[in-house]
């Protein structure tokens, strides 16, 4: 192979990892790991940034724009397994009414051979709709079909993990 040839990432190679986080932005919470997950999709890693338009006296020619708030979309996982029910018991706390966890959740990409060379940490995530596998006795299936978060910041970070 070529020197410096890019090698590309298979976006179905990746382990999502949960944390614990905080409400507030100071550093006086510990942090612990909630469970590990692998799934087979993952989609809205996207953030918007809605420009705010100004006119200003004298320009004739167009607005100047200015930045303006970013949104995030929802993450949805699918197809997916945990190392525990950790996830669920924290979506029915939050579904019941009884707390508000927050967790930190990082999305390590890995290539060909399993090494993680990227990740994605999204701030504060809450799960909103989680979606068990349907149970059917011909199938082998277990896990997750489909976990929705919502989060409150979208980073490129360090791996969690070296090696699937």
């Amino acid at each position: 192979m070529a020197t410096g040839a890019i090698i590309p990432l298979h976006a179905f190679r990746f382990q999502v990892d949960f944390f614990t986080d905080s409400l507030t932005d100071d550093d006086s919470h510990d942090q612990f790991q909630v469970c590990s997950g692998a799934f087979a999709e993952c989609t809205g890693l996207e953030a918007t940034m809605e420009p705010k338009s100004i006119r200003e006296g004298g320009r004739n020619y167009g607005l100047a724009q200015r930045a303006g708030g970013t949104s995030f979309a929802t993450v949805v996982l699918k197809r997916g397994i945990s190392t525990n029910l950790n996830l669920y018991q924290i979506f029915n706390t939050l579904s019941t009414g009884t707390f508000a966890p927050r967790m930190q959740v990082t999305i390590n990409v890995c290539d060909i051979d399993g090494t993680a060379v990227m990740a994605w940490q999204l701030d504060k995530a809450m799960p909103v709709k989680y979606k068990f596998t349907d149970l059917n006795a011909r199938n082998s299936e277990i896990g997750i079909e489909e976990l929705h978060l919502v989060h409150e910041g979208l980073w490129s970070v360090t791996s969690t993990v070296d090696q699937l």
